[in-house]
């Protein structure tokens, strides 16, 4: 709005918050004991009642009628009255009629909106006049009693009221909100209370992380904390955070995977494992990717990666239970049908199907990717597969589908097959192009293992902050890490995906922004 009219806007709730004081009101508010959820008022729509006029006759209220409805069944019911429980509630300003002598108001609470009636006469002169001190986005309590409208609304018949919070700022404007992308991710607390259907999908994102942790828990996994700061940046070939211990006098590094400390307690004996925690990654910012997001690793000893694929599919199924929308949900203008099983596919046999090349002739993959400019002189064949994977078949997979049995040459932490060492026991799950899971059967031979981080090491520069052997997590292995599988899931894209969320910073709270000019 306007700057002199939000100017305005300030001077009257001001204005407001003295009277407030005036009338020996805290514009502040106090606790507010025995207050019932929204949500568990409209769950007692059965207590309301239908007395009739010179009887003592009462008659159980339908719940399930309709405005036109509820008024033929009151017309059928002869002369009486409408009474119902008393209760006691909060909520938010939401809505505010006033018509002189009547003031009807829209509640809302984290559970839900429910309609308050305060007549005049009702509530006698003082609540009258507190309720003169409304604005909408202020904070009340309210006592009464819930019952129907003659129109058939469910409403709370205001007996007493109770400032609790003035709202200084008006919200935005009821036809346009808070529209643009920044301004709602930078101000997510206007964006929770008045975005449509904004606080819905944040809860559901809690449902999701506890319906996980829920059923890792009921398999018997163990869920700890790793350290976030780590001495070498390990665990995944990306760009750290750094930052510098004083008392040490050490440089020392933001998180970017989960992985090798959760392996070395697989080595100290703890089978079943996981980790829902912060990861960092000092790269760039997009609809997919935030520098700071949430990650979940799992380490199963005596598993391998089809191990992991059972579980992954169970997690997902259990997570879209929890916010119980069922199996097929919208995503843009399209659906995914995440009814198991998922589909499972092999690395070779999609990049045939979606390239039309032998993945095993390397001429002609590095003819087909020169066409798509990626880059082949002096690159392994299996390196330029992967870049050609990624540009030809990974938007094409519409999923869920697990991606198995990658080139054991791009993944340096998996164990190969026995019976084809040049295939890794991996696979990636897709849904609609999008990455959301990443597991192992995991390498335990440290002698293998200390030889791959050398040649990954050999190919880095020396000022790389990875350019260095992560020597105790070697020497872990050699103490003897059972065979296991081991699972990523990137959380922040699976709820993208589970609630129709186009943008990363769409399902996080308070996602990485540039700072406010002139902050």
């Amino acid at each position: 709005m306007p700057e002199t009219e939000q100017g305005m806007h300030e001077v009257s709730r001001r204005a407001k918050m003295s009277r407030l004081r005036e009338l020996g009101h805290d514009p502040w508010g106090q606790r507010f004991d025995g207050r019932e959820a929204i949500r568990d008022l409209r769950g007692r729509q059965d207590e309301i009642q239908f007395r009739r006029a010179n009887s003592n006759e009462t008659i159980s209220v339908p719940i399930d009628l309709a405005a036109d409805p509820f008024r033929q069944w009151l017309g059928t019911q002869g002369q009486g009255e409408l009474s119902g429980p008393t209760v006691r509630t909060t909520g938010r300003i939401m809505l505010l009629r006033d018509t002189g002598k009547l003031i009807f108001l829209d509640l809302e609470d984290w559970t839900g909106r429910i309609q308050l009636f305060i007549g005049k006469t009702q509530v006698g002169a003082e609540n009258w006049e507190l309720a003169q001190q409304f604005d909408l986005g202020d904070i009340i309590g309210v006592e009464g009693e819930l019952r129907r409208t003659r129109t058939g609304e469910l409403t709370i018949f205001a007996a007493s009221l109770h400032f609790l919070t003035k709202s200084l700022e008006p919200p935005p404007d009821k036809h346009h909100g808070l529209t643009d992308p920044e301004a709602r991710q930078r101000m997510r607390y206007v964006d929770l209370l008045y975005g449509d259907g904004v606080r819905d999908r944040f809860l559901d994102r809690t449902k999701i992380v506890q319906s996980i942790r829920q059923t890792l828990t009921q398999l018997g996994y163990c869920e700890v904390e790793g350290p976030t700061l780590h001495a070498i940046a390990g665990g995944a070939a990306a760009r750290p955070f750094a930052t510098h211990h004083n008392a040490l006098d050490t440089k020392l590094y933001m998180r970017i995977a989960l992985e090798l400390h959760l392996k070395r307690l697989l080595v100290g004996g703890i089978e079943r494992v996981f980790e829902l925690g912060r990861v960092y990654r000092n790269e760039g910012i997009s609809p997919r990717h935030n520098p700071e997001f949430t990650m979940l690793e799992v380490y199963e000893a005596f598993g391998d990666y089809g191990t992991m694929m059972d579980l992954t599919e169970r997690l997902i199924v259990n997570a879209t239970k929890a916010i119980g929308k069922g199996y097929v949900l919208p995503w843009g203008d399209t659906q995914i049908d995440f009814t198991p099983p998922f589909a499972r596919r092999t690395y070779d046999e999609l990049f045939h199907e979606k390239t039309g090349i032998d993945p095993l002739d390397a001429k002609a993959v590095a003819n087909l990717a020169k066409g798509e400019g990626i880059e082949t002189v002096g690159r392994h064949p299996d390196v330029i597969k992967s870049d050609l994977f990624e540009a030809r078949v990974e938007d094409e997979l519409v999923g869920p589908i697990f991606v198995t049995d990658y080139p054991a040459s791009v993944c340096p932490l998996t164990k190969r097959k026995a019976e084809n060492p040049a295939i890794a026991e991996r696979f990636e799950l897709f849904v609609h192009g999008m990455e959301l899971a990443n597991a192992y059967s995991e390498l335990n031979d440290p002698d293998l293992q200390e030889e791959l981080f050398r040649t990954q090491l050999a190919g880095m520069s020396a000022d790389d902050s990875m350019a260095r052997m992560d020597h105790d997590f070697i020497r872990a292995l050699r103490h003897g890490m059972p065979p296991a599988g081991g699972l990523g899931i990137g959380i922040d894209r699976l709820v993208m995906l589970l609630t129709n969320s186009q943008s990363i910073r769409d399902i996080i709270l308070f996602p990485l922004l540039r700072p406010e000019i002139g902050t």
